[in-house]
């Protein structure tokens, strides 16, 4: 007896040891937010507190001191994000994560982001004071992938850590440049739908502009077929797999010192980002004797995309411009390695890349360029024979000068050296919103834009071969739109279509007037805005539009077809004021039938593929206001009932008959309990945690969360068959800049500052975040040091 408990002894002893050997291993991939380090090449010590909430306070002598700092305290939060956004361009994903990236990969090694940096690289001036700090902010990232602990992906992975480098940081600004374009999603889908249907039915889609709705007014008054189906569903699927968030969308608007209560400018901005886990901005306050500046970094690149000091403020929306064409190529029928120009027969380039799979054998691949850009056609895996289709994107066209941009509106001192940075900005297309100390208030459309012969549309596929689809010139940074201290005391950007400029109305993915409406309603409506009533309207979760389509769409019901029950919910659906409060049922019934009534509208016509990759589109918000209102036109109709002519009355009260029946299967016969809570809900995930053993360890949710699509709080969502709303992007970040105040300036983020699962600031956020708060961006050094919850020394 004495022996075996002898034995339970020993094994209870050796347990204890592995589990603190486990507990010190974990603890040692934890970021190490305290003590002291040394950090090479630094000239002079660098102090970094860090506060409640895990953001970094960077004082040193020099910049370049500061962003070796700023290199080693973002990566040790954020290294394997950092990883991930690198290996996009470069079709490195699949290392990761083996086969089921590999359309993803080939996808955008055929985009042509890695081998535009390559050539930008060659050609760089090393000893520019943009590449300099660049190179700063990398060599603390090298350093601590060197000496920091390893963070616990790399370990599941078994990925090994390799050095940055400077076309890692143009590559990942690469990537977010073609995440904001939609052209990619909508030409080509467009032009299938064109060639199936017919003219008559593209005349009822919301493609171009509407002169109706609210546009962003330009101010310069400065103070001081099934082939496009095809290649459509190929890009969502790859755009789909990515482990990494999508740009969106955005608000923002700046009110000049007329309309608020302090008499200083007040800025807003919330861009809208997929929502994953780790959230894409990364916080820092950097000070130094001639540089300051409290700003959100994207993974792996040096400067601030978002920021303030107590000079300025910056911030983005997406401009929702056309920066990308397709072009039918005509190849010679004698010669299939010859292309059909306006000059003559030229040689197809021939590109050959190979992809590395985890676990698998390389994938190699060729693919075909032309003038305009890649051919798609192989790539978007298309029958052999079909026409080919080029694809033609700014982004990879003049030199690329984006990263001097950054510098620029970073470390501009006032408005005309902010405003002198962006032309160099040609892609992605931003409206850069400012506003400053000084009373200044301004926004700006930045890109390369081009102007069209007028009787081309850039939304269907170009003809290639003749020329006569070509650019006709490039548009001068003036022309571009644009409003400087407009005398109506804002501006603000909700990426809506912007007013008429060079004499036309510049084509693109403008989104519905649905946020912008509640923008300038609200904004009109006050000249006493203070802090606290922007943060309100930052939250803003009223849609005027919604109401105007319940209001348009309950003409049409037919009541002696309907219940007690549903009189009653209808009538409450009359009289919604088009609030998406958690407890409210009038939302739940306004997206289902809304859902159906889309459904039975247009999948008939389209079939399920073509209609699935319509809602994934910008046109399909468009469309919901625009359609909603059409009295007559071809698709009310169902096609598949050739003996019955359907009208839009008998669409509308047979989407309310499905949304109804689908809700009493899904929640039960009390209408009660349909509740906004039960279906719209928010959760962060993590590449990992859609491994359901490794979900909750990840992943950070799920949450009900007040908001929808198209409201300012713009929790959006993707529609289909299950009537349940998974949020999918939404506000990134809530920033609110007082002047009058700076240093009590407030914002939020999504989950939390780091993107390691076993800090205690991977999720400290994310309540805060659903529920509304905000927290204090710091910048009083004195506040700080008293307040900071450690110091991390740099020697």
């Amino acid at each position: 007896m004495k022996k075996y408990k002898k034995v339970l002894l020993v094994l209870a002893g050796l347990l204890l040891l592995v589990i603190i050997g486990i507990a010190i291993f974990v603890n040692s991939l934890k970021p190490d937010y305290g003590g002291e380090k040394s950090l090479p090449g630094i000239s002079n010590e660098v102090t970094t507190y860090f506060d409640t909430y895990g953001i970094p306070h960077i004082y040193a002598d020099n910049e370049p001191d500061a962003m070796r700092a700023l290199g080693y305290v973002h990566a040790q939060d954020r290294l394997w994000q950092m990883e991930l956004l690198r290996r996009v361009a470069k079709g490195r994903l699949s290392e990761v994560f083996g086969e089921d990236m590999i359309k993803t990969d080939k996808f955008f090694l055929t985009m042509g982001i890695d081998d535009h940096t390559k050539s930008t690289v060659s050609n760089l001036d090393k000893q520019s004071e943009t590449i300099v700090l660049a190179q700063a902010y990398l060599d603390g990232i090298n350093e601590f992938i060197k000496n920091g602990p390893t963070p616990v992906e790399f370990y599941l992975t078994g990925l090994e850590k390799e050095p940055f480098t400077i076309e890692d940081v143009y590559n990942a600004v690469g990537y977010m440049a073609f995440s904001f374009a939609m052209a990619h999603k909508t030409d080509p889908l467009l032009t299938s739908m064109r060639n199936k249907l017919g003219e008559e039915y593209m005349e009822d889609l919301a493609i171009n502009s509407d002169t109706s709705t609210v546009w962003i007014k330009n101010y310069k008054g400065f103070k001081t077929d099934t082939l496009g189906t095809n290649i459509t569903a190929s890009v969502t699927s790859a755009l789909d797999k990515l482990p990494i968030p999508q740009f969106e969308g955005s608000n923002s608007w700046v009110i000049a010192p007329q309309k608020t209560k302090n008499g200083k400018v007040i800025f807003a901005n919330d861009p809208h980002i997929g929502f994953a886990q780790p959230s894409v901005w990364y916080e820092a306050h950097v000070s130094t004797p001639r540089y300051e500046k409290y700003g959100y970094h994207l993974a792996g690149v040096p400067f601030p995309l978002l920021g303030h000091d107590r000079k300025l403020a910056y911030g983005l929306t997406m401009f929702e411009n056309d920066d990308i064409d397709f072009y039918y190529e005509e190849s010679n029928p004698s010669d299939s390695t010859k292309y059909k120009t306006a000059e003559g027969w030229k040689d197809y380039e021939f590109v050959n890349k190979t992809i590395k799979v985890k676990d698998g054998e390389d994938v190699a691949f060729t693919y075909k360029k032309t003038h305009h850009g890649p051919v798609l056609n192989n790539i978007a895996d298309q029958i052999s024979g079909e026409r080919p289709i080029a694809m033609s994107w700014i982004y990879t066209k003049p030199k690329n000068m984006v990263m001097h941009a950054l510098y620029g509106i970073s470390h501009a001192a006032n408005m005309k050296e902010f405003k002198s940075a962006l032309p160099n900005i040609h892609a992605p297309g931003l409206n850069v919103m400012y506003g400053d100390a000084e009373g200044n208030v301004a926004w700006w459309a930045t890109a390369k834009l081009y102007q069209m012969p007028d009787s081309v549309s850039t939304k269907f596929v170009l003809d290639g071969a003749s020329g006569e689809e070509e650019p006709l010139r490039y548009l001068d940074f003036s022309e571009n739109p644009m409003a400087e201290n407009p005398p109506w005391n804002y501006v603000y950007s909700a990426n809506n279509q912007p007013d008429s400029i060079a004499g036309m109305l510049y084509p693109g993915y403008y989104l519905p007037e649905n946020r912008a409406k509640r923008i300038v309603q609200l904004l009109d409506a006050k000249d006493d805005w203070d802090k606290e009533s922007i943060s309100e309207m930052i939250l803003d979760v009223t849609s005027p539009v919604n109401t105007e389509v319940v209001s348009e769409l309950i003409k049409l019901f037919d009541v002696t077809h309907l219940d007690s029950e549903q009189l009653v919910l209808l009538d409450s659906l009359k009289n919604w004021n088009g609030k998406y409060s958690l407890n409210t049922t009038s939302p739940v019934i306004y997206h289902r039938t809304l859902y159906y009534m889309v459904k039975n509208t247009m999948e008939d016509e389209l079939g399920p593929e073509m209609f699935k990759q319509f809602l994934s589109t910008h046109l399909f918000k468009r469309q919901i206001a625009w359609g909603s209102s059409m009295q007559s036109g071809e698709w009310w109709d169902n096609v598949n009932t050739p003996d019955v002519v359907e009208t839009r009355q008998d669409i509308v009260m047979k989407s309310f008959a499905d949304a109804w029946n689908s809700l009493v299967k899904d929640f039960g016969e009390d209408s009660s309990q349909w509740t906004w809570d039960r279906v719209h809900t928010l959760e962060h995930q993590h590449p990992f945690g859609q491994v359901e053993s490794l979900r909750k360890y990840f992943n950070v949710g799920p949450f009900p969360v007040e908001g929808t699509r198209e409201v300012i709080n713009n929790l959006s969502f993707p529609y289909d068959d299950t009537g349940f709303y998974k949020v999918s992007s939404g506000p990134s970040t809530r920033r609110i800049i007082d002047f009058s105040d700076v240093e009590n300036s407030i914002s939020i983020l999504p989950t939390g500052q780091s993107g390691n699962p076993l800090s205690e600031h991977y999720e400290d956020q994310a309540e805060m975040y659903v529920n509304g708060k905000f927290r204090k961006m710091m910048m009083n050094k004195k506040e700080i040091e008293e307040t900071a919850a450690s110091i991390l020394i740099f020697r």
